[in-house]
């Protein structure tokens, strides 16, 4: 069980750092990985490779301003590809548009701007389909989410 975080600049870390918490929070190993589909597009297409031939199942990718990254990553493999679009101009929304407007046939499933947690959190459900166990702690998860947002807003809030 494992996923890759790949992110094209470090300046991207702290925004895909959700990702790792999730990931970690769930027990799942991952690697975060700095690849630039532009300036090292021979070093992301090798690192592919290697995470194909040593068990990867899922990859997360980052990206900001044209965003290619994740959209070159599903090219590049048939792992499933989340992409996280990081903002750095417009608000987000150009990297938004740029990773969910993928082709025909090379998805990448998208999460909102900056939100690398839900794509942790989208791995883990990918995962939990192959993983009883990850599903189990999936299970879990949410009926303590549930349980702690009933108590938490039984009383009704003051305003």
């Amino acid at each position: 069980m494992k996923v890759a975080i790949i992110f094209g600049s470090k300046s991207d870390t702290e925004k895909m750092r959700g990702a790792a918490t999730c990931l970690k929070e769930f027990g799942v190993e991952y690697s975060a990985h700095v690849l630039s589909a532009h300036r090292v597009p021979e070093k992301l297409v090798e690192t592919l490779k290697e995470m194909e031939e040593t068990g990867y199942e899922c990859i997360i990718a980052g990206a900001g301003l044209a965003a290619h990254l994740p959209g070159v990553v599903a090219s590049k493999t048939t792992l499933p590809v989340i992409g996280v679009p990081i903002e750095a101009a417009f608000d987000g929304l150009d990297a938004l548009l740029s990773i969910v407007q993928m082709p025909k046939s090379i998805p990448v499933a998208t999460v909102g701007v900056n939100n690398s947690y839900n794509a942790g959190m989208l791995a883990v459900q990918i995962l939990s389909l192959k993983y009883p166990e990850l599903k189990e702690k999936l299970l879990n998860f949410r009926k303590d989410m549930k349980e702690k947002f009933i108590s938490e807003n039984s009383q009704g809030i003051d305003l």
